[in-house]
């Protein structure tokens, strides 16, 4: 009887919420991605100090995403051993980085600290999501939103953290940031140790062959997705701080442009992944699309303080869809939950990549006004790609 009840207690356990679990490993994406987020709002401070193109700049974006190719192998090895030590030091490794960068005296060096700090960002991304799923139980999509609002809160915080440190500190005196990333690396050692970083039972996978296979069904159309989505997502969260003071706006101003922009998005994380719990997936996916690009034109055909409210609206619709795929991604592949999200997530950072490489050359060749508008365009003719998810998806 005790064995039964203990049991019964663990299949309980497993099927609930575990909000304080879920919340910390939120924080440790939040603190991980406040750091991350200082590249776009330094972007025109590359861009006149080292006499950069836009397309220059935008390949800076494309050094600390190209590590996340390796996220299938980290989600491949955390389905069979706990690496909760990458969430715990991505903070810590990511802060010191991104905090050199004002001082790097050349495009070289911008790279090599972008780099290592992307290998940092792949391994969060490819291992503690799959964590928060894990602990969420049969909220899965409830759990993929705290995940996002971590995210989104740092990308919020980012832009006002490092325009206000160059305000204060001048660029020389950024390195200071890295302090916040050393201790806050220590706190979630403290809350994070006895958390599990892998399945109760990691060997029963499936070979990562039958998976990798198997994912095809589900993973190209939202591949599709993810291309359409990749254009507008570069435009508003790589490109905002240039495109707008080439509009004659401040630096502090863009920046906190920005910030807005993620402030919509911690909103529409955390609503949008509890809705598609129990109204479905497909139509919060297509009611983000939809949104997202009829905003963008709105956005475009507007100018000054207006902008504003926009942008917190674009920030919901557009990043709402985020927790929703990963989701999506998770509850296909329950038995290897970190190497799906692994090579989803790769896909869909190399994707990114190339759509901020492709955005720049547009923006060199014809300005930044003319490859918003055409990011708004693609995402409206990617609507119909949301019918071809398998009907389980939907």
């Amino acid at each position: 009887m005790a064995v039964h009840s203990i049991a019964a207690a663990d299949t309980l356990d497993e099927e609930r919420f575990q909000t304080g679990r879920v919340a910390t490993i939120a924080a440790s994406h939040a603190v991980h991605d406040t750091y991350t987020a200082f590249l776009p709002s330094l972007l025109p401070v590359f861009i006149a100090n080292l006499s950069l193109s836009t397309t220059g700049a935008g390949f800076l974006q494309v050094f600390i995403q190209w590590p996340s190719l390796l996220q299938p192998l980290i989600g491949h090895l955390s389905d069979r051993v706990s690496l909760r030590y990458l969430v715990i030091l991505a903070p810590a490794v990511t802060g010191v980085m991104m905090s050199l960068l004002g001082i790097a005296p050349s495009y070289a060096v911008l790279a090599m600290l972008l780099i290592v700090a992307g290998l940092s960002s792949a391994s969060i991304h490819a291992v503690a999501p799959v964590m928060a799923g894990r602990l969420s139980g049969r909220s899965l999509g409830r759990g993929m939103g705290y995940w996002m609002v971590g995210g989104e809160l740092g990308r919020t915080l980012g832009p006002i953290v490092i325009v206000t440190a160059i305000r204060l500190l001048t660029l020389e005196g950024t390195p200071w940031l890295m302090i916040g990333g050393l201790l806050a690396s220590i706190i979630l050692y403290l809350r994070l140790r006895d958390v599990p970083g892998r399945p109760s039972n990691p060997d029963h996978g499936l070979p990562w062959r039958e998976v990798l296979g198997d994912t095809r069904a589900i993973v190209i159309p939202l591949v599709g997705i993810t291309v359409v989505r990749a254009f507008v997502v570069a435009a508003l969260a790589t490109y905002l701080p240039t495109f707008l003071t080439r509009e004659g706006v401040n630096l502090w101003l863009a920046g906190a442009a920005l910030s807005v922009f993620q402030i919509g998005g911690v909103i529409g994380a955390l609503v949008a992944g509890s809705i598609s719990d129990r109204l479905g997936r497909g139509g919060v996916l297509l009611v983000s699309m939809v949104a997202t690009s009829l905003l963008m034109f709105v956005f475009m055909s507007i100018t000054g303080w207006p902008q504003f409210p926009v942008l917190l609206a674009l920030g919901f619709t557009s990043l709402s869809a985020v927790p929703v795929l990963m989701a999506l991604v998770q509850e296909s592949f329950p038995e290897n939950r970190a190497l799906a999200n692994g090579v989803f997530m790769a896909v869909t950072f190399v994707i990114q990549s190339g759509a901020v490489v492709i955005m720049g050359v547009i923006g060199d060749l014809f300005g930044l006004r003319l490859a918003y508008t055409a990011s708004a365009v693609i995402l409206l003719a990617g609507v119909p790609l949301v019918l071809l998810l398998p009907a389980r998806a939907k």
